[in-house]
């Protein structure tokens, strides 16, 4: 670009409104961190199932408080005319394209993330293994805080090149489930009843949504799987301990012996 054009773009130093351009970004700032305290503290207050989707917004308000800032910051150092602004706006995207490449493939994933909801505030995501619920979708990356209260941050442009599993996507239903391995001579029938009692039974049951028993034969054992559904996604763990702690106690009970590996079989499933 010629120097004489560049110079055309750009107010000269004097003539540039610091001051305005300092408080548009000061109150972008506070507007920004009301936000992420506000609707947090409003999912708190509300019902579950609310919940889901107030906190929903915390990102997409936050990226239409930056683009505005953005452009109103913008006129007061260009010139506000139409070839002013393709020109700078291509600059910014070559600068971004070859500087920071990383960055732009996180942020238009973030983007994509927020408009075509693969994960939202209050969702169980699994991304590289890491699983745990969503805190926050930023413009960069999401940050999830796993069952051992770990805060994990993971760039959105994991999503070109990685699997990302969502448990739940937005709803507050959450499939649990509990495994039982047992010795294959037993009554399957008794054992499947007592185990759809077991989950009947437990206190984090969401009623509204049938309970099922799966079972399986394995060449070692008989696998058997209770999927339910707790009231609340925040209780899962609770809920599997729940029905693993409950439904063991309950087919010990029967006499129905719990498999074991057999001897010399290694890397067996259990």
């Amino acid at each position: 670009m010629p120097t004489e054009e560049l110079t055309g773009i750009f107010y000269d130093f004097e003539q540039i409104d610091f001051l305005r351009i300092c408080i548009i970004l000061a109150a972008t700032f506070l507007l920004v961190a009301f936000i992420d305290r506000l609707l947090p503290w409003l999912a708190g207050k509300v019902r579950s199932r609310l919940r889901m989707v107030i906190l929903p917004w915390a990102p997409l308000i936050r990226l239409l408080i930056i683009v505005v800032a953005f452009f109103m910051i913008l006129p007061l150092l260009i010139v506000p005319n139409f070839q002013n602004f393709v020109a700078i706006l291509g600059v910014v995207g070559v600068a971004l394209g070859f500087a920071f490449k990383d960055y732009a493939s996180a942020l238009i994933g973030g983007i994509l993330a927020v408009f075509e909801k693969s994960y939202r505030p209050g969702d169980w995501i699994t991304v590289d293994g890491a699983y745990g619920e969503v805190k926050s979708v930023g413009l960069r990356a999401v940050q999830i805080v796993t069952p051992d209260d770990t805060l994990v941050t993971i760039p959105h442009n994991k999503m070109w090149s990685t699997n990302i599993y969502n448990e739940n996507s937005g709803k507050m239903e959450l499939q649990c489930a509990a495994d039982f391995y047992l010795e294959p001579e037993h009554d399957a029938q008794l054992v499947r009843d007592k185990l759809y009692d077991v989950a009947l039974t437990s206190p984090y049951l969401k009623l509204s949504i049938p309970v099922l028993v799966v079972v399986a034969e394995k060449p070692w054992y008989t696998h058997y799987k209770i999927r339910a559904f707790p009231t609340d996604a925040r209780d899962q763990f609770q809920f599997i301990s729940d029905l693993t702690v409950r439904g063991k106690a309950a087919l010990l009970k029967l006499g129905i012996k719990l498999a074991s590996t057999p001897a010399g079989i290694m890397g067996v499933e259990r």
